[in-house]
């Protein structure tokens, strides 16, 4: 049986380096670190890959994995969640997704997905998953 869980996260991207710029994109890497508030209470540190449009603002696609490490739902551990993220100015298409057997502790089994959303510069998500 699928559960939610709902919250805001503060989020900070820091870059590995100067961007890769060419003619038409540029590529980057950022690392990250959340602090997580809510029904998901903790903290998760990884690593983003980037590429944009050099002659369309706005247009880019990332990838990321990071590892949560918390509580969630009075269960104490961590797991790892990889993104899929492309933006255009037709919109957004992004896919998080909880690591298959990446749970451990009180977390191990656990299965879902993550969406996110940002309104007035706040970052807020709904975890939809499951425990065995």
């Amino acid at each position: 049986m699928s559960q939610q869980a709902h919250g805001s996260f503060d989020v900070t991207m820091t870059p590995s380096g100067k961007p890769d710029e060419r003619d038409g994109s540029a590529l980057g890497a950022m690392t990250l670190t959340k602090v997580f508030h809510g029904d998901l209470d903790g903290a998760s540190a990884g690593t983003m890959l980037t590429a944009s449009s050099t002659a369309t603002p706005g247009s880019a696609a990332y990838v990321a994995v990071e590892r949560f490490e918390g509580t969630l739902g009075g269960r104490k551990d961590a797991f790892a969640l990889v993104h899929r993220g492309v933006m255009s100015a037709a919109g957004r298409d992004l896919s998080i997704t909880i690591v298959p057997d990446s749970g451990s502790g009180d977390l191990k089994g656990i299965s879902g997905t993550l969406t996110i959303d940002i309104r007035d510069g706040k970052h807020f998500y709904d975890l939809s998953y499951a425990l065995p």
